[in-house]
């Protein structure tokens, strides 16, 4: 962050004025700062991707294979056939502009080509020029393009500042997802072995352990452990935790964020916690200890392969249904794509809350259910002993994570949640909450240092509305259900919002909760004093 200007130059330097020259004859800047490291050519040999070697977006040569625009054309045309949607996308936009602004990216850098319809654009132009017949006759007439190196690197510059946050399609008259797109472009690149290591590595991580980060089961074991040996510091009661255990009701899979990263590791005490205060017969996996999937950002292929594990570890164990934690792209996978690619999962039950009874037949297909759904019920039939005052000292506000917002409509959950355990909560303006809701500008594989500045600039619109309450409501926390937000939005915070702290909604359920035989509380989950009691 030491590199970046201030929030107010940053904040000044905006300029919505486009460039004299077209759009097709504006050069993309392949400098520095403007793109994500390659992919290290270990992790694609690994994975089988195609074209793995050593080379930099800054380089003239790309070290393409020779018949690369072949490959592409190939790529593009096998896609087309294959998915109904991406031809319609490519067929449909009218150019209206109802997207232009509403991308975070556009709106903190003024870049004409991070506006929705025009990025979408940068693909569209190739599919007129080498799929429809008037592309190919009347080529500037139709606003088509040949593929070339540079409209490559402009597709790779591009398509890795767009986070599939989907606030665009939110306001397409048309219904054009334009995360989708992005997808297909990020395929065809991969074609090429043009590809970013903060997505290919934790690819490769998981296909090999289960999880993003590499964790082996035993280390996930012990990480456990010491949470546990945590939760008993500060509540004097130890927890029993089974892990890779057969016959229990329920597996619960999280993300590899609240396993090993803070503040993630407070969310998944307050986890633990809530299963010990209700009974909850369930088990952990270290094969299945990852509810993430980077597949997502990879390819339909490898989003299938990641998720498999999820109902291949629930057979194995031979629960009744799935339990899934605070995660975001976790559960566009699930309820969008999850039950197509991977199911029917036949060999599960509907999900019924062994506590409250309640079926939940929204996950009839899926058998995950949400934890803020599951929580939510908990806490609407009253089977949770709660100590809002504990959290007395925080003053919330929540962010809606993109895809449980958009991609799922988990909406009015957490904030019941929030309700029950925070009594200073405060909403953000009206504009930049609920579906219409603002990006971490980290998502879809962005969340890496050398964009930082490119970070801070999509992250303004979440920054400004975060400042807005914070000066209003003297906000202090800012809650989510989202292991990247968990990450995204501490240096988004710092910088935009200094003051402003980062939690996952269980982190302040777990503050809460009263466990049965626990010793007088001292401190939150972050050993932080807890606020004294008035006598």
């Amino acid at each position: 962050m030491a590199d970046l200007p201030k929030a107010d130059e940053l904040f000044k330097s905006i300029n919505y004025t486009p460039p004299s020259t077209g759009w097709m004859d504006t050069p993309v800047d392949c400098s520095p700062g403007n793109w994500c490291y390659p992919a290290k050519a270990d992790k694609l040999e690994y994975l089988g991707f195609p074209n793995p070697r050593q080379w930099s977006p800054a380089d003239v040569d790309w070290k393409l294979p020779e018949n690369w625009q072949d490959i592409v054309h190939q790529g593009f045309k096998e896609r087309l056939d294959k998915y109904r949607s991406l031809k319609v996308f490519m067929d449909v936009c009218v150019r209206c502009g109802a997207c232009a602004d509403k991308c975070h990216f556009f709106i903190g850098s003024g870049d004409p080509k991070n506006m929705p319809v025009l990025r979408a654009e940068l693909m569209r132009s190739v599919y007129r020029k080498d799929f429809t017949m008037a592309g190919k006759i009347l080529t500037t007439l139709t606003g088509s393009r040949v593929m070339t190196e540079d409209v490559l690197k402009e597709w790779f510059i591009y398509f890795y500042q767009c986070t599939e946050c989907r606030r665009c399609s939110l306001f397409c008259p048309y219904g054009i997802d334009t995360a989708e797109v992005t997808m297909m472009a990020r395929e065809l690149l991969h074609l090429c072995g043009v590809n970013i290591n903060w997505i290919m590595e934790p690819v490769a991580n998981c296909n090999r352990t289960g999880n993003h980060l590499g964790i082996q089961p035993h280390a996930f074991k012990d990480i456990v452990e010491f949470m546990v040996d945590d939760i008993e510091e500060i509540t004097g009661k130890k927890l029993n935790v089974p892990i890779n255990e057969k016959g229990h009701e329920v597996i619960f899979i999280t993300p590899s964020g609240d396993v090993f990263a803070d503040p993630g590791i407070y969310t998944f005490m307050g986890y633990l916690m809530l299963f010990d205060h209700i009974g909850l017969d369930y088990t952990l996996s270290t094969y299945a200890s990852e509810g993430g999937n980077f597949g997502l950002f990879t390819s339909a292929d490898m989003m299938k392969k990641l998720n498999g594990k999820m109902y291949a570890e629930a057979k194995r164990l031979g629960v009744k249904w799935i339990l899934g934690g605070e995660c975001g792209h976790m559960w566009r996978v699930i309820n969008q794509y999850m039950d197509t690619m991977n199911g029917p999962a036949n060999f599960l039950e509907v999900p019924k809350s062994p506590i409250t009874g309640t079926v939940f037949h929204n996950a009839a297909q899926t058998k995950m259910v949400h934890i803020a759904e599951f929580t939510a019920d908990l806490m609407k039939h009253n089977k949770l002993k709660l100590d809002p005052t504990r959290n007395d000292h925080i003053r919330a506000t929540f962010h809606d994570s993109c895809n449980p917002a958009r991609a799922m409509g988990l909406l009015d959950e957490p904030r019941y949640v929030l309700n029950n355990v925070v009594k200073n909560f405060h909403e953000m303006p009206e504009q930049t909450i609920r579906e219409q809701t603002f990006c971490c500008a980290g998502g879809a594989g962005l969340n890496t240092d050398e964009i930082m500045e490119i970070r801070m600039r999509g992250g303004l619109p979440r920054g400004n509305a975060l400042k807005s309450v914070q000066e209003e409501h003297d906000v202090n926390m800012m809650a989510c259900i989202c292991a990247i937000d968990r990450a995204t939005l501490i240096p988004l915070a710092d910088y935009w919002a200094p003051g402003v702290d980062i939690c996952g909604v269980h982190e302040l359920v777990g503050n809460a909760l009263i466990l049965d035989g626990e010793k007088e509380r001292e401190t939150d989950l972050r050993l932080n004093p807890l606020p004294k009691k008035e006598e």
